[in-house]
């Protein structure tokens, strides 16, 4: 049987995903892994923003990148989905219509 390690508590002043989030971006994930699109991802925890990446090989730059910037909550809101090349894909105050492309993306994946 594996090792669970527990991921660390957020230290002060550290902007991080809540496990609710934390479960529909990984279930996002390990779909995606299951279509054989995605390989890798990784996570980064900053004082103003938190980010998910994802790969479709390890040793290039990330295809998909969600961030969470909770200061940025009250305008255009607190998450967006950001593309290969650093555009702005998606921008919006909850997780699930800010995933809507990627999903999307995974349906013609499987389906076709």
């Amino acid at each position: 049987m594996g090792v669970v390690t527990p991921l660390p508590r957020s230290a002060p002043g550290q902007t991080g995903f809540t496990r609710r989030e934390l479960e529909r971006i990984l279930d996002l994930y390990g779909r995606m892994v299951a279509a054989g699109h995605w390989r890798d991802y990784a996570m980064s925890f900053e004082r103003d923003y938190a980010s998910f990446s994802a790969f479709r090989r390890a040793a290039e730059r990330p295809e998909i990148r969600v961030e969470k910037r909770p200061a940025l909550h009250s305008r255009q809101g607190m998450w967006a989905l950001i593309g290969e090349q650093g555009q702005l894909l998606k921008r919006g105050h909850e997780l699930g219509p800010v995933l809507a492309p990627v999903e999307r993306r995974l349906v013609k994946l499987v389906g076709g």
